[in-house]
């Protein structure tokens, strides 16, 4: 398998769908709800997904697809595609210029390539096994590497809140309030995917968020760890990609803090 082919594949693909995103950002949205009020598809979220599966199922039509909007097909394969056509849906909706297409593929419990594009900035982050995390932009491809921030007083975080978080207890707030107090400041942008590629490119040294999905991350966590960094479990513990998901991604310096303050909360 060369993942240096699939890489390219996957930058492209991804592009395509942004480019459609790009497009629709600022026309009418119709607007659906799925698990929640405050949990929206749109039309481009569908249509994006699409271009991303029609391209996926011809160019590797053995693999297994795990995908935000259409569920997963019935492939049995140890290859899996992990599919989030639009991170960000709220933001894109209201038209707010945070959101991005996420696209991942794990051998097992292993992530062999991921891919972050944010269409509005033209911002591609991309990672292979083994082969380092980059950042493709105006025509650039720079090497992508954490932050050396040690100390949590002098970091930047960022953080989700649920989309159960109108009738759940877990919600995170206490957890948001910790780190508050002992951080040098919170950002809450609106997509995960954003979020763990801005870890690894040192524009956050840490971030932290319960109950998310496989496809929210399964691209970010290569980009983190190919790029220096460390994702774990809210215990510590190694992560592996799971239907439903909480952890925390960081620089690995400031980790054994922010598990410190999470560990006051299990």
């Amino acid at each position: 398998m060369n993942l240096e082919n699939i890489l390219n594949q996957t930058i492209e693909i991804a592009r395509e769908a942004g480019a459609l995103l790009r497009q629709g950002y600022g026309e009418k949205k119709e607007i659906s709800h799925k698990s929640t009020a405050v949990d929206w598809v749109t039309q481009y979220d569908t249509a994006a997904e699409r271009i991303i599966l029609a391209r996926l199922q011809a160019a590797f039509p053995d693999h297994r697809i795990v995908a935000e909007e259409s569920g997963q097909n019935q492939k049995q394969s140890e290859f899996v595609w992990y599919v989030d056509p639009l991170d960000g849906t709220t933001n894109f909706a209201h038209g707010f210029p945070v959101f991005c297409v996420s696209i991942a593929l794990y051998q097992g419990a292993t992530p062999l390539v991921g891919v972050v594009y944010d269409p509005l900035r033209d911002e591609c982050f991309s990672a292979a096994h083994s082969a380092g995390a980059f950042l493709h932009s105006n025509g650039q491809t720079n090497r992508l590497q954490v932050s050396a921030t040690a100390e949590l007083i002098n970091s930047l975080l960022a953080t989700g809140f649920p989309y159960d978080r109108h009738t759940s207890e877990q919600d995170n707030l206490a957890q948001t309030r910790a780190f508050l107090k002992r951080a040098q400041g919170i950002r809450r942008a609106g997509a995960a995917a954003l979020d763990m590629a801005y870890v690894a490119a040192g524009r956050l040294d840490g971030y932290w968020e319960y109950k998310l999905n496989a496809w929210d991350v399964a691209a970010g966590v290569l980009l983190v760890q190919e790029a220096g960094g460390q994702v774990t479990e809210m215990d510590g513990r190694s992560l592996t990609i799971a239907p439903r998901l909480a952890l925390i991604a960081s620089n690995g310096r400031i980790h054994p803090q922010m598990l410190q303050i999470i560990a006051h909360f299990m």
